[in-house]
């Protein structure tokens, strides 16, 4: 019995620090990957004439603190075309300098980049787009922009031909519904006399971005809509947070299950040293003492327990990712989907206030449990036993 509530305690000790492991390496991705590709922010124009001296915004957005670059940039949605092939597509126009170069260099290579810059109707398209319209380098695709009139009535869709200078390598649903192209071409195609539809952000704490974005949208004279990446992207953000509560509440609820087999094996320790009790109280022992007794034993069950898994957990957690994909390339299947998520692996980081966490529960609960075997042991009176 002592045996089986040590190894409960190890065992949800280490899967709770593991599992927390994996929520943070999901959360340190989501900042360096997903958070450095998107727009953390956006302020654009409600009209068609983009927003009016935009480059007055953009140096008073980059003078704040928080942020760590701004950029205009024109968006255009439609449907690219190879042959028969159709595939809905929104189509960010920017402007290219050394910060967003920078920042889309996880995703995007550097030479391509080169000759968007050089053609004006070069195109940068997400990987799984590329795939599903069939598509290569120095491919050519039609891009087609939805009309209207002024009754509001749909015309002939405008076409426009582009050529495929390079690839957008993210994961997820950003290589299915972006690419990239020339902000002036992006402007023009829209018709925007400003020469940007809007502003995006890059901030140093992304999780400023709804504070920024309506501070400098709201003293716009002009009407503008603004977003910030909590609104596109933020439910991924929501889905870690939420699984991270549901894994502290069930592995707690399965540690404390494994804390109450203490209360048995204490309770049939309890039974089997009554007459052992009854001598050391005859002897003079006070209550409190042989309460101590009893907390001792069943802290030291818990101190066992979670040393063993919190050495399990220093041990394992740095070399989950590896573990798995030899797991992977062993059972030949693919846990991680790049198509689906926006990574292709299982990430950790290991946290010591996770760690701090996992042990002060597993202990203080180890110590609750031995609390009624103990009181049990102290009311034990040696004329009853001893008689």
């Amino acid at each position: 019995m002592s045996f089986s509530s040590i190894a409960g305690i190890g065992l949800g000790s280490f899967v709770l620090i593991m599992l927390l492991s994996v929520m943070n390496g999901f959360e340190k991705e989501l900042r360096s990957t997903l958070l450095s590709v998107i727009p953390h922010g956006e302020i654009f124009s409600v009209s068609n004439d983009g927003i009016e001296g935009w480059q007055e915004l953009k140096n008073s957005i980059e003078s704040d603190s928080r942020v760590n670059f701004a950029t205009p940039f024109t968006q255009i949605t439609g449907l690219l075309q190879n042959k028969a092939e159709l595939k809905p597509v929104s189509l960010s126009g920017l402007d290219y300098n050394e910060s967003v170069t920078d920042m889309l260099s996880i995703a995007v290579d550097q030479t391509a980049f080169s000759l968007l810059k050089d053609q004006p109707f070069g195109i940068i398209l997400g990987q799984s787009i590329a795939q599903q319209i069939g598509v290569g380098i120095h491919d050519t695709v039609d891009f087609l922009i939805p009309q209207s009139n002024q009754g509001n009535k749909f015309t002939a869709p405008k076409r426009v031909q582009f050529e495929v200078v390079g690839f957008l390598h993210m994961g997820g649903e950003v290589d299915a519904k972006l690419g990239l192209i020339n902000l002036k071409t992006a402007s023009e195609l829209l018709g925007i006399r400003s020469g940007a539809q809007g502003i995006r952000l890059s901030l140093i704490d992304p999780f400023d971005a709804n504070q920024v974005v309506r501070k400098y949208g709201y003293e716009l004279a002009q009407p503008v809509y603004m977003s910030d990446w909590t609104r596109t992207h933020g439910h991924i953000f929501q889905d870690i947070q939420l699984v991270r509560m549901v894994v502290y509440v069930v592995l707690t609820l399965v540690i404390a299950v494994a804390c109450f087999n203490v209360v048995s094996t204490l309770v049939m320790g309890v039974r089997a040293k009554q007459a052992s009790i009854a001598i050391l109280v005859s002897m003079g022992a006070t209550d409190s003492f042989i309460r101590r007794i009893f907390l001792y034993q069943g802290l030291t069950n818990g101190l066992i327990g979670t040393f063993i898994g919190v050495v399990a957990a220093l041990l394992i957690v740095p070399n989950v990712s590896d573990t798995v994909i030899w797991i992977e390339s062993l059972l030949n299947m693919k846990l991680l989907s790049s198509d689906v998520y926006f990574i292709d692996f299982l990430p950790t980081s290991l946290e010591w206030l996770d760690v701090i966490f996992t042990v002060s529960i597993s202990l203080i609960m180890s110590t609750i449990a031995a609390y009624y075997p103990a009181r049990r042991a102290a009311r034990i009176k040696p004329a009853s036993v001893l008689s």
